[in-house]
C-alpha cells in the first residue's frame, strides 16, 4: 500500500544512544544501500523508516510501506514482484513497480519464504523483476529498507533466514531501544503526543499529578511508543483540561509495581534443606522468561535482569533453542 505523507516525520527522543540512532540515519539516508531496522514492537521501526526517506534525495517519490505479515501466501509472490496477464488473472502491478524511484520499506522481513527471499537477493544486487509468469525482467531503482521484531543473524544461524541475503541487508543496521531503555524519553514524548492532540483538536491537554507522573515512568510499556501514544490519546479523550491522579489510571499502569533488589534483611527465594541443582533453576527460568515473551530474546533477557549478550551465551551454554 503505497503511503503518501505530506507532514515531516519527527523522531523525539534525547537519549545518547536514541541520538546516536538519528545521526546514523541521517547519514544513511543520503545513500542508497539497503537498511535493516530491528527492535521489539512499537519501537518505532516505520516511523524511522519514513524519516530516512524523507531526509533522502528520494522524498518527492513514493514511500511504499508493505507488512510481509499480512500478505496472503498464495499471492505473495505476484504481490511484490507483479504478474502477467494470463487466461484465468489480471496483470498485477507490484509493490516494487509502485515503489520505483522512491523506497520500499518491508516489515517483518523475515516471514518471507526462502524461494521470495532469493528472488529479493537477486533484485538487490541487480535490479532485476521477473514478474510471476514472465521470463523477461525489468530493471527497476528502489531504494529498500526492512524491519524486523527478530534478530536476523540469529534467524540466519539455524537457518530461518538466507544467509547471503541476511549480509546484504546488514549494511548498516539500526537497533531501535525499547522505551524501557530510554524511560528518560518518556515525558518528553507525553508532552509532543499531547500538544499534537490539542492541535488536531483544539482542547486542552491533561495535567498530571507528580505522582502520577512517577508511577507513569515507573511501568514496563512492553508496547514501547505504540502503547504509550494509545495511553496518551485515552488520557486525552477522558480528562481533556483535567488534573489526573493516580487512580484515574488504567488498571495495568496504576497497579505496577516496578521489581526492585531485596533489602539485607530480607529474602525472595529460600534455599531448600535438600538443595537444588542451579543448572536446571536457571534453564527453567530462561525457558519461562522466553514463553513470556513470545520467544523475544531481548525481552526475555531483560525479564531476568541480563543483558542481551549474556542472554544469548547462556542460550548457548545450555543448547535452548528459541
Amino acid at each position: 500500500m503505497s503511503i503518501c505523507i505530506n507532514k515531516k516525520i519527527k523522531m523525539i527522543g534525547q537519549s545518547a544512544k536514541f541520538q546516536e540512532i538519528l545521526r546514523t540515519a541521517g547519514l544513511v539516508a543520503m545513500t542508497d544501500v539497503p537498511v535493516l531496522i530491528s527492535g521489539e514492537i512499537g519501537t518505532g521501526k516505520k516511523q524511522l523508516a519514513l524519516s530516512i526517506h524523507q531526509q533522502s534525495n528520494r522524498c518527492q517519490r513514493p514511500f511504499v510501506s508493505v507488512n510481509c505479515s499480512s500478505l496472503s501466501k498464495e499471492n505473495i509472490e505476484a504481490t511484490l514482484f507483479g504478474s502477467i496477464k494470463t487466461e484465468l488473472t489480471e496483470k498485477v502491478q507490484g509493490y516494487i513497480f509502485q515503489a520505483r524511484l522512491g523506497t520500499l520499506l518491508l516489515k517483518n522481513i523475515e516471514v518471507l519464504p526462502e524461494s521470495l527471499q532469493t528472488k529479493l537477493l537477486h533484485f538487490i544486487e541487480t535490479g532485476d523483476v521477473y514478474a510471476t509468469g514472465s521470463t523477461k525482467s525489468k530493471k527497476y531503482d528502489v531504494r529498500l529498507i526492512v524491519t524486523t521484531q527478530k534478530n536476523l543473524k540469529d534467524e540466519m544461524l539455524v537457518g530461518n533466514f538466507h544467509s547471503d541475503l541476511y549480509y546484504r541487508l546488514n549494511v548498516v543496521p539500526i537497533e531501535l531501544p525499547s522505551l524501557e531503555e530510554r524511560k528518560g524519553d518518556i515525558n518528553l514524548l507525553m508532552d509532543y503526543f499531547f500538544r499534537q492532540f490539542v492541535a488536531e483538536q483544539h482542547r486542552p491537554m491533561p495535567v498530571f499529578s507528580k505522582a502520577t507522573i512517577a508511577q507513569i515512568n515507573r511501568y514496563n510499556w512492553i508496547g514501547n511508543i505504540r502503547e504509550l501514544h494509545s495511553f496518551c490519546e485515552r488520557m486525552f479523550i477522558l480528562f481533556s483540561g483535567k488534573q489526573v491522579e493516580i487512580t484515574n489510571l488504567p488498571e495495568e499502569i496504576r497497579l505496577y509495581k516496578a521489581s526492585c533488589s531485596t533489602s539485607k534483611n530480607s529474602q525472595s527465594f529460600f534455599l531448600p534443606e535438600t538443595g537444588i541443582r542451579l543448572d536446571e533453576v536457571e534453564v527453567d527460568l530462561i525457558r519461562q522468561a522466553l514463553q513470556n515473551t513470545n520467544g523475544n530474546k531481548s525481552r526475555a533477557a531483560r525479564l531476568l535482569g541480563l543483558t542481551r549478550d549474556t542472554f544469548l551465551y547462556r542460550l548457548k551454554k545450555y543448547s535452548i533453542s528459541a
